[in-house]
């Protein structure tokens, strides 16, 4: 459970103009996120669309007999509920919180009248969609063709890229559901990982010791994703972690915010 202040802002809404954020913001309602929460069910119309500030959300598709897997992860780069930018309002995946952190919630009747507007988010959300839908293919292939091991280094690389934080509070059992496979052989391939000095785990953080050999040690399907994502959206080279992310608090922020659990 999140238990502080959202300490940066969502980088495609800091990517705004002025004036567009100035009439976004009385409408984004900061709200705390805890893990393992469903902020949308698959099949059901969505009420809000959220904008992570701090902390991770899962795209999971379900099967009848219950299986289930993550196709995409979403951090303080993009938004879940895009359905209600792009003229619809349900998703067959579900949305769940998957790192604990804050958003911003807004409601849907706002993201369609922007989505209407055509103006700056709903150009930069159209570009989001592109960047998304690249991971998700991706994502496809890995757990066809690669192994656990592979699956769970691109799984981790693209958790913290978008996260832009090295460690991720989650356990393994978590990610056995988000790669759909059983928890024994996400226990293995962390171990093996962990053998070669690339990650620690403990008390349900994982945390990257070394990117760069990570990425060495993974499949291509991480590379591919990140690629296209970098090309895609602007904001992610402009607002690099190294240089700091510009800062906006909507006006509704208030400090009880942080008990308004989701």
């Amino acid at each position: 459970m999140a238990t502080t202040s959202p300490r940066c802002e969502n980088r495609l809404l800091a990517y705004l103009p002025g004036e567009d954020f100035a009439r976004l913001a009385p409408y984004l309602m900061p709200v705390a996120l805890s893990v393992g929460t469903t902020l949308h069910e698959a099949a059901r119309a969505q009420t809000h669309a959220y904008f992570p500030l701090t902390g991770t959300l899962s795209l999971v598709n379900t099967t009848e007999d219950g299986r289930s897997t993550a196709v995409a992860t979403i951090g303080n780069d993009g938004l879940a509920g895009i359905a209600l930018f792009m003229g619809g309002d349900r998703s067959t995946s579900e949305t769940v919180v998957q790192g604990a952190g804050f958003a911003y919630r807004l409601s849907a009747s706002i993201a369609r009248t922007e989505s209407a507007r055509g103006g700056a988010l709903a150009r930069l959300v159209m570009l989001y969609v592109q960047a998304l839908m690249t991971e998700i293919a991706q994502t496809a292939v890995c757990n066809r063709l690669h192994t656990t091991e592979q699956q769970l280094c691109r799984w981790l690389l693209l958790s913290t890229y978008h996260s832009m934080s090295a460690t991720i509070t989650i356990t393994q059992r978590l990610i056995a559901n988000a790669l759909g496979t059983r928890r024994e052989a996400i226990a293995e391939a962390a171990a093996k990982l962990r053998a070669a000095d690339l990650i620690t785990c403990g008390r349900g953080e994982v945390t990257i010791v070394d990117r760069a050999k990570l990425e060495a040690h993974s499949c291509e399907c991480y590379g591919s994703a990140k690629s296209e994502v970098d090309r895609l959206l602007p904001y992610r080279h402009s607002m690099h972690p190294d240089a700091g992310i510009r800062t906006r608090i909507a006006p509704r922020y208030h400090p009880n915010a942080d008990t308004a659990m989701i």
